[in-house]
Order: structure tokens, then sequence, then C-alpha cells
């Protein structure tokens, strides 16, 4: 069976952890070559291997965030997991607690995520690293002597897989990767930096010639990979297996088939570049277990791979770098990648210009970018004006509701696509400037966890925007926690803020309260807020009073406080008058009232009082009614990626837990 045959017959969806390095890039997109329920991994920006994979099919995770790990899994709810993510294997990353917290605590902390969730298979990519200084030919079982924390890092993983399988059950196993090469491998690496150099027509300078690998090529290695998830089974579980071609290569035969390859005469240059500590003589792999247990065996010739190789690096080179395919050249600080979420409804004029200007904006601080636009069934034409700018613009991807939902259900739908470390909500109509996106920034790098836009001004009748203020003090003095005054949706938000929100199950949202429900550390940017570039407002005053009444019976319980101070209040009252009419009446029997005016107004007083009573708890009652129903927030008829507009089906399972 092929490699896409077996990809197709994979229960999904299917999560590959590690997407932006270099076996992980290659899973990817093998696996999009099949089918579209694939998700991959990133937690920096700027990821070179991932270009023209769509956003829609990438998600950040930072595996050190328990919050970040479970908001992932959440979202996504793998049947088929390929953990790919590792550190320590590049010579310059040799910050040992990293080595171990990733490699094997946060590889604890997935494993012990994964339990329950129905999991089919996690396929885990170990190394050749763990056998060490026992690396000819050693069978999985042979005695593995590391030699090095990364070494070290990865047998403790191993272990760990097969506690995991044999003793907990979890469908997973372990794959000893020896020297893959191949298409997106870092430049920085022997075989593309041999690539390079050959296509210069010279050879880079080499380690002693005796040193050996076992080149494997990375065809072959993720091939290896969906053997094994589509093998698993009880008698795989916990497992480890070798990939490798079982064949001793030395340097002097990699430099001999490279000069055959670039047709270069000179000799090459053995000893001039210093050997790492654990280059040995003999580095081969044995792979037999993995030939009877996956059906597995390595097809593609080192001469051939090698060749395949170099015209891939040939191609490449002709529009970048060789320094911009290098892990070791890459910006790593953290915060440089956002998602704009563009909430829309009658926003068609507005839509190119929102892009134009969010585009500017994200390239002025230089961060990787995505932007969403949810078109929540607008009657104009926003659809295909989002579909023509998905097409000239790969960062763009729309979202397409079945039947207008509001803001609030827009918001949700796009946050819940959001690969990237932060997001940021705007509305459609341009009120929400991008330009103030480089201020919310910066003050995130500072520490900030929600940035939110605070109204100082606004562009509109005083009446009007003294009603809003009022609401907002209002808003702040009722609710059972702070509520910032005068920041609408317009905000910033860190990745592990969203995660908590999408955790909110609530279908009557209202963001800007949840999003002061959940706390972090927030603070505000001071702008003035402007009139709508195009078009008329759809909000009007009967639309106003909704959202006040949303934001308040959502977070306070004020009214029926009240209402329960004025009925005892009216209860006492009622008995001080009580015992005066009653004193009255033995005291001055011919001085009681007749009676009918206080009686009426008495009535109607505490009828009046009645109804609005009943209509608050009403209020209340009919929240708790929409929650219990548990009906999806919002439906999406479309999702719109490179120009093309494809029907959104219904999630195997509800977006949120149902009530």
């Amino acid at each position: 069976m092929t490699v896409t045959e077996l990809v197709a017959r994979l229960p999904g969806p299917i999560l590959i952890i590690g997407a932006s390095g270099f076996i992980g890039a290659n899973l990817l997109r093998t696996v999009l070559a099949t089918r579209a329920d694939v998700v991959g991994t990133r937690l920096h920006g700027g990821s070179w291997r991932l270009e023209g994979i769509s956003t829609e099919n990438l998600a950040y995770l930072d595996l050190l965030d328990p919050a970040s790990v479970q908001g992932a899994l959440d979202r996504v709810q793998p049947k088929v997991v390929f953990h790919c993510a590792a550190y320590g294997s590049y010579s310059f990353e040799t910050d040992v607690e990293r080595i171990h917290q990733t490699n094997y605590l946060a590889l604890s902390r997935l494993l012990a995520e994964l339990e329950g969730r129905g999991l089919h298979a996690l396929i885990h990519a170990g190394t050749s690293s763990e056998y060490g200084t026992n690396s000819a030919g050693p069978s999985e079982d042979a005695p593995r002597r590391p030699n090095s924390d990364y070494a070290v890092a990865k047998a403790a993983a191993g272990d760990l897989i097969a506690y995991s399988g044999m003793v907990r059950g979890l469908p997973a196993c372990n794959l000893r990767l020896y020297s893959v090469y191949g298409p997106w491998e870092d430049s920085s690496r022997l075989i593309p930096t041999l690539c390079i150099a050959g296509a210069e027509g010279r050879l880079p300078d080499f380690v002693d010639p005796n040193t050996s690998r076992d080149f494997i090529h990375v065809e072959d290695a993720v091939a290896a990979f969906i053997a094994a998830a589509a093998r698993m089974g009880p008698e795989l579980q916990g497992r480890s297996f070798n990939i490798a071609t079982g064949r001793r290569v030395t340097i002097r035969e990699v430099a001999d088939t490279a000069r055959t390859l670039f047709g270069i005469a000179d000799p090459p240059r053995f000893y001039a570049m210093a050997a790492r500590r654990w280059d040995l003589p003999d580095w081969f792999g044995n792979p037999e277990n993995a030939a009877v247990a996956l059906g597995w065996r390595a097809q593609v010739a080192f001469a051939d791979g090698l060749a395949d190789t170099a015209a891939w690096w040939r191609q490449r080179l002709g529009t970048h770098q060789p320094e911009q395919m290098s892990e070791h050249s890459l910006n790593r600080r953290d915060k440089n990648s956002i998602s704009a979420v563009i909430a829309c409804y009658q926003d068609a004029d507005a839509i190119p210009v929102m892009h134009r200007r969010l585009v500017s904006a994200f390239r002025s601080i230089g961060v990787d970018y995505q932007i969403i636009f949810v078109n929540d069934c607008s009657p104009d034409d926003s659809a295909e004006v989002i579909r023509q700018l998905s097409e000239i613009d790969p960062h763009v991807i729309g979202i397409c509701h079945s039947r207008n939902f509001g803001s609030q259900a827009a918001f949700r739908s796009g946050m819940e696509l959001v690969s990237s470390e932060a997001c940021v909500l705007l509305d459609g109509d341009l009120q929400d400037p991008p330009e103030l996106i480089p201020d919310f920034v910066e003050k995130w790098r500072e520490g900030h966890d929600v940035v939110y836009g605070r109204r100082v001004r606004r562009d509109m009748p005083r009446r009007r925007e003294i009603l809003y203020k009022v609401f907002y003090s209002l808003f702040d003095r009722l609710s059972d926690f702070s509520i910032p005054r005068n920041a609408g949706d317009f905000s910033l938000i860190d990745r592990k803020v969203i995660d908590w929100l999408l955790r909110c199950n609530e279908r009557d949202s209202f963001l800007r309260g949840l999003r002061a429900y959940v706390g972090f550390r927030q603070t505000g940017v001071d702008y003035i807020r402007p009139e709508r570039m195009f078009g008329t407002s759809t909000n009007n005053f009967r639309k106003n009073i909704a959202w006040a009444k949303k934001a308040i019976f959502s977070f306070s319980t004020a009214p029926l406080d009240w209402l329960t101070t004025l009925g005892l209040g009216l209860f006492v009252l009622t008995l001080v008058l009580m015992a005066l009419l009653a004193a009255s009446k033995l005291l001055f029997p011919s001085s009681a009232p007749p009676g009918v005016v206080t009686l009426l107004l008495g009535i109607m007083f505490f009828g009046s009082l009645n109804i609005v009573g009943i209509a608050t708890i009403g209020e209340y009652i009919a929240k708790i009614i929409v929650e219990v129903k548990a009906r999806p927030p919002f439906i999406r008829s479309a999702i719109i990626k490179g120009g093309r507009v494809s029907e959104s089906q219904p999630p195997r399972q509800p977006l949120v837990s149902e009530a």
C-alpha cells in the first residue's frame, strides 16, 4: 500500500507537533497532499519551512505551557499525533534545562493530557543519539550509552513512551531516526552545506573521512511515521524502532558521491573542519524490527537522494539566501506573531482598506501575521471581496457564517482559527484604527497579557457620547469584578488568554466582559474612535439597550440584589404603616382616611414593582434557557483561502462542551 493510500486511511483529525521543524514540515506537506483535516503546530513566527501552508492548517503551541497544550488538543481533538518537536539536536542549542524540559518533561505532560481522548496513535520522533557510543548497528534492545544531554533526554523520552504504551495502554511508539536529509533541512547541516557548495562548483570542508553516518532520505522517514500510525495496535504500543537504511556511509563516500554529482575535479579537504564530540567512525542502524513490525524499509539510495536534494536546493537558492533557511539565524524573539480577527457586516467597501492598513501596521513592526476576516452573513459582497484578497495574499483567510450571529460570535469564530502568539480584535467598519497595533504590541512585549483600546473621545453627538460613558460607569459599578471603562472589543489578547476565553462556554457571550473576567495583566491605550468610513452604522437605540442588558445580566447579580433589598425595605415599611394605621384607628376613630387614592396608588406601586421584578428575573431565566439549549454560538458555512471558497464541514464534536 502506498504512502498516499495509508495517509487517506488514517483516522482524523491529525495533529503534527513541531511542524516548523525539518521532519514535521515534510510530514505536514505529505499529509496535506492527500487530506485537509491536519493541523501543524509552531512556536515562533517567521517559520520559513511553512511557506505556502494555509493558516487554517497551522496552530500556535508552546509545549512548555500546559494551558497551551490543553487548548490545542481541545480545539483540534486529534486521533493521530505525530510528535516531531525537539530541542538540542543542533550544535547551537545548548540550554541544558530547556533540552530536558522540551524533550522529556513536556512529553510527559502531553502523554498525560492525551489519555482518555480516544487517541488512535502517537508517533514520537526519537533519535539514534539515544544509543550514544553504542552506535554500530545496535538493535532496539541493545544497551544505550548516551554521550550528550540531548541523548540523555531523548533516551528518557523513549523510556517514557515504553511505560505509557506497555503499562498505561497509550497507543504510542518511538521512532529512532538516523541521519535524515532532504528538502527543508536546515542550511547549516552537512547535506544542505554540500548542496549549496556544489551549486557553486566547489566542495565544503569535511571532518575525518572515516566518520560515518546512516543517511536516510526524508521521504523514507515520513513513510515510516505514516506506516507506524497506520499499523498502530497493541503489538506496537510502547516499542521503539530504528529508522535507518542499515548501511554505513563514510564522509569519504559522501565527498566522492558529491564530486560525481556536481562534476567537481578538485579533491576534498578532509580534517579541515572540527569534528563534533559525538562524531563516531561507526554510526549506522539495524532496521530489521521496523521491516517486520511496520512493513517499512528505506527505498531511496543515498546517491539518488543526494541528487534529489541538490535539485531542490538549486531551485530554492534562486529566490532565497542560505542564511534565511537556518534555525541558527532566525530571530527567536518571543511575541513576534499576531493574528487579526475582523468581524465584518456590511463592510465590503471597508475590507480592502482594512487589509491594506493592517499589512502596513504589521510590517512596520516586523511580525509574522495572519488576517482572519469573519463575514457574518453580510448582505453585500463581503465574501467575494475577502476571496479576492485571499487570492493575492496568503496571509488572509475568510470565514463565512450561515446567518448573522452577531459580532461576539464572529470574534469567537475567528479566535478558534488563530495560530499566532496573540490576536487583535477589530470591527470591520474601520472605527478601530489598525495604526494603534504597534502601541498594543509595545505594551504586550512589556509584559501585559491584554491591551485594550480606551476611547477617550468619539466622533459622535455629545449626547450619545455621554450616554456611552454613563453606561460603562454603571457597568463597572454593577459588575462583580472591575470592568475597564470606555473599552470596547478592540484589543490585543495573548495566546494564553485566548485559550481561557475559548474555554468559557457561554453561548450568549459578551467578550469585553469575559476579557475582564479571565484577569491576567491588562492595560489600556488611549485613542479617539472615529466615525465609520463607509456606510451607516447598524446600531440604534434599541440595539444599544440590548447590548446594555446583555452586559449587565451576564456579569452582575446586582438587579436581583436590588429587588431583594427593595422587597425587604417595603415589607418593613408595610409593617410600620400597618402599625400607624392601627394606632390611628384606635386613638382617633373618626380621623381614618377614606382610602381610595391611597389604596389605588398602593396597588399601582406594588403592581409596577411586581412587573419590574418579574421582568428582571425573566431576563436571567432567558439567559439560562439560551445556555441550557447548548446550541452552537455560530455556524460556519464556508472557509475562504487561496482564492477558493470551500464548504465548511460540521465538526465531529461540538466546538464547546455541552452543558
